[in-house]
């Protein structure tokens, strides 16, 4: 971790993916300053926010300690394997992009959202970041030597136009973000690729049925390259609408009508089409036994109930949520449903075992701990 001190000189100068990781820790860019990127992605958490808080994990809660998200905070692991937000003409697909619904193109954009978010850090306007940032002579210091001794003097072409220096502010923690550090391509699954590590039959079983096309349909969505790739980011960055219900628990917790409905990539601005009403991105499986609550709004907190979701579709005897010991709620968004790509053979029980045994073996090196305590 790139640690500024008071002591520092303002000669020091980081280089951009040592600036940016300084940013990201920073809490001096929340109102209150009390919230950094990390307190909500928490590499040490598996980039996911663990703080007991008004949201009770299903979403974030902003720096004014009451302020809560409507969307599960998305893990930002592995999100550098996400390409710029686009519209494939080969696929007539929306591809990639950050945030549930792309709306961000890359994780410059994203990386600037936060800090003007009002339920998130709640700084007023761009200016104020910089302000901030100015407070800091080694920032100042590294931002004139990155972007040009000019960068604070520049100016956006018109009113509506993004300073040069918040630019900067999202390009240095987009680098940080691009590193090892966000990505390090060292579970049980990848050292298995490597011949580092042994399957245990119930963990090859699930392999088995993830990268086929007879059983499972998991890698329709959750696949990018070819079975048993290198670094394969397991998601294909696109979009879907997979039936998830309201997230009754969190309504009441938001100030929201209860028939509020997130209507996913539709919510873009970028995006028109009807079509695509409820549909959000496809998440990274790495991680993603340490990761929960689940689904764009949480309202899923084991990956045992995720697992009998899916086969519900299938399996006329899954009927029952076993969180809520009651039947399944109707899809948030039904007409948009993608049912051929959910169609699949029944699971047993120990599919679904075998499956999330596969899944787990997802788990960074650094992470395999919370396994454990799960």
């Amino acid at each position: 971790m790139v640690l500024i001190s008071s002591s520092s000189s303002a000669e020091t100068k980081l280089s951009e993916e040592g600036l940016g990781q300084a940013l990201f820790f920073d809490t001096n860019f929340s109102i209150n300053r009390t919230m950094s990127c990390a307190t909500c992605h928490e590499p040490a958490q598996g980039f996911t926010d663990h703080r007991t808080n008004r949201g009770k994990g299903m979403v974030s809660m902003g720096d004014d300690g009451h302020s809560i998200g409507g969307r599960n905070t998305p893990m930002a692991g592995y999100a550098n394997t996400s390409p710029i937000f686009h519209f494939d003409e080969a696929l007539k697909e929306y591809v990639g992009g950050q945030f549930l619904d792309g709306r961000a193109a890359t994780l410059a954009e994203q990386a600037m959202g936060p800090p003007l978010n009002p339920v998130e850090m709640a700084l007023p306007n761009a200016e104020t970041v910089i302000k901030r940032l100015q407070e800091n002579p080694i920032y100042t210091a590294t931002f004139k030597h990155l972007y040009g001794e000019e960068i604070f003097n520049q100016q956006g072409e018109n009113s509506d136009s993004i300073i040069p220096a918040f630019i900067a502010f999202g390009r240095a923690i987009q680098a940080f973000e691009k590193t090892d550090t966000f990505s390090s391509y060292d579970s049980k699954y990848d050292r298995f690729l490597r011949g580092e590590y042994e399957l245990t039959v119930l963990e090859d079983l699930g392999r088995t049925l993830f990268f086929s096309n007879n059983n499972v349909n998991c890698n329709s969505c959750h696949k990018l390259k070819a079975e048993d790739s290198t670094k394969e980011p397991f998601s294909n960055h696109q979009y879907r609408n997979i039936g998830v219900p309201s997230n009754d628990e969190l309504l009441k917790l938001s100030d929201v009508k209860n028939d509020y409905i997130d209507h996913g990539l539709l919510e873009n601005p970028v995006v028109s089409d009807l079509k695509y009403d409820g549909k959000f991105k496809n998440p990274s499986l790495r991680n993603v036994a340490i990761t929960g609550p689940y689904m764009h709004n949480g309202v899923f907190k084991n990956l045992s109930t995720v697992m009998e979701f899916y086969d519900h579709y299938n399996n006329p005897k899954r009927i029952i949520n076993p969180e809520t010991g009651k039947p399944w709620k109707e899809a948030e968004v039904p007409d948009t449903i993608d049912k051929e790509e959910l169609k699949a053979k029944v699971l047993s029980d120990r599919k679904i075992d075998a499956l999330i045994a596969f899944m787990k073996i997802l788990t960074d090196k650094r992470f395999e701990a919370f396994l454990e305590a799960k």
